[in-house]
């Protein structure tokens, strides 16, 4: 079983044998997860999901909320920016000082004044290059070890989706992976690889996923719970 729908809620269902307890997630576009043991008999999983239906919709509440509340970048002096899970503060300098609009050097991003009015731009522009470099040597790295061979990579703007197996064997990257402390977006590297093996979020998928990372559920709950976070550029 891979879905359990529970009166106006549905969940996907991931087992592991390696998972002794029940647990419920919200994840980052409001996707509904239970993580239980290979085998759990289903009523078990309704009865789960009705002792925990008031969490379960308080969270979604809290998600669309704070999703409606996250505060929009002002590109000032001090103001922090994550690159792989570091705050980095910015620093706005004369127009005569640099080349490019916008750099990271000596712990901060420096942003020329002249591109102030773009900056949103230059920022998407930066860590989308970071990244298409960064995610294509991890991705090199772990196809390698896991015996996949993608057709390639493309960093973009994926909406509400960290990743994405597309068709020809591609693997697409929201461009905000970048932002991520490292070992989680490793972790969103390894989840689609596992793709290309299993298209589909099936038991299989989700055994084969813990082969190639044993604390995959550690990375991927703290995506659920605090990838929300970086959604402020």
């Amino acid at each position: 079983m891979t879905q359990l729908a529970v009166d106006d809620l549905t969940f996907e269902v991931r087992e592991s044998s390696r998972r002794k307890t029940l647990e419920i997630t919200v994840d980052r576009d409001g996707e509904l997860v239970i993580a239980a043991p290979t085998g759990t008999d289903a009523q078990l999983l309704r009865d789960f999901v009705l002792e925990k239906r008031l969490w379960i919709y308080r969270k979604l509440v809290e998600k669309a909320e704070r999703r409606r509340r996250l505060p929009r970048k002002e590109y000032v002096n001090g103001e922090g920016f994550l690159y792989l899970g570091r705050s980095y503060r910015l620093k706005r300098v004369a127009n005569d000082t640099q080349d490019a609009p916008l750099k990271l050097a000596a712990g901060r991003f420096q942003l020329r004044e002249d591109a102030l009015p773009d900056a949103r731009e230059h920022f998407v522009r930066w860590y989308s290059a970071r990244a298409s470099d960064w995610l294509t040597a991890r991705v090199k790295e772990h196809a390698r070890r896991m015996g996949v061979e993608p057709a390639g990579v493309v960093v973009q703007d994926l909406g509400y989706r960290w990743g994405s197996c597309g068709k020809g064997n591609r693997v697409y990257f929201h461009w905000k992976t970048i932002l991520l402390p490292r070992h989680i977006a490793e972790y969103v590297v390894v989840h689609e690889l596992v793709h290309l093996h299993e298209p589909h979020h099936t038991p299989a998928f989700w055994r084969r996923l813990e082969r190639a990372m044993p604390d995959y559920q550690q990375r991927k709950g703290w995506l659920a719970r605090q990838g929300i976070e970086v959604e402020g550029v």
